[in-house]
């Protein structure tokens, strides 16, 4: 499968975990459980186990191989910090991006406590890392306002949020301390309607705070004819990224010699 993304905020995906399980409204028409479960039970195919959580160590060294800077969200299919994801597997995800450090990593998650905890803990040396956007997925104020108070709190250098699908007006969000805000509504069959305003608010207090305001889509069953025009215009700003050149192709071999030879250990 190409690495290659439809994202509009992302020049890459990679997967080295797939798969999830829900765990708040935001995820009632969850678009990677739709894609996977297409193909449970076809022999062969990345996603013969379904929408199950499992880990693809073999895709550890992937970011390696590329020689391009690249914006990479990872795990578009699935959520680091999930439960049954180990802490060590985490650590090793962690370190191959320190190590492909010429390219800009976003990590989302709707499991805003272990991402803390790993954060002031385990991973603290990557909290601080320039490149690497460490961030929380928001849908409503019930679930997802605490999980940006949460990320306020982490000792991360870059702070995003992934506002989608946006299901209700989210009030006086404090973004205090967050860098980038993406928002969007649900698209697909059954998608769950976006009023406007709750966007222009959403977009005036990342004015207000210094944040930079990506507006991905409107959605709904017609994601194309819908569009991304916010009052008559896109809104794409993204923050500064790091500018760091890629090293030689020998270099980048005996990286990925390193980390192949991590895996089989």
């Amino acid at each position: 499968m190409s690495d290659r993304t439809s994202i509009e905020w992302a020049d890459a995906s990679w997967n080295p975990v797939r798969g999830c399980t829900k765990i708040s409204p935001g995820c009632k028409r969850c678009y990677a459980e739709t894609f996977a479960e297409r193909f449970r039970g076809v022999p062969g195919h990345p996603y013969e186990q379904g929408f199950d959580l499992t880990l693809v160590p073999g895709k550890l060294a992937e970011p390696l191989r590329w020689a391009s800077p690249r914006m990479v969200f990872v795990n578009s299919m699935s959520d680091l910090f999930h439960e049954d994801v180990p802490t060590g597997y985490i650590r090793s995800v962690v370190d191959v991006m320190l190590l492909a450090g010429w390219h800009t990593y976003q990590v989302l998650t709707k499991r805003h406590d272990r991402l803390l905890e790993l954060l002031r803990g385990p991973l603290r040396d990557a909290a601080a890392a320039d490149h690497i956007w460490w961030g929380v997925s928001v849908e409503d104020r019930r679930h997802g306002l605490p999980r940006v108070e949460r990320l306020r709190s982490a000792p991360a250098a870059v702070r995003m949020l992934s506002v989608e699908p946006l299901l209700e007006d989210l009030g006086p969000i404090d973004l205090g301390g967050i860098s980038w805000v993406i928002a969007g509504g649900e698209s697909g069959p059954g998608a769950r309607p976006m009023h406007p305003d709750w966007v222009r608010s959403l977009r005036d207090r990342c004015a207000s705070a210094g944040a930079a305001f990506f507006f991905k889509q409107w959605g709904g069953v017609r994601k194309a004819r819908a569009g991304r025009l916010l009052d008559g215009r896109t809104h794409d700003e993204v923050p500064p990224r790091p500018d760091r050149p890629a090293p030689g192709l020998a270099r980048r071999r005996e990286l990925i010699a390193g980390v192949e030879s991590a895996r089989t250990a």
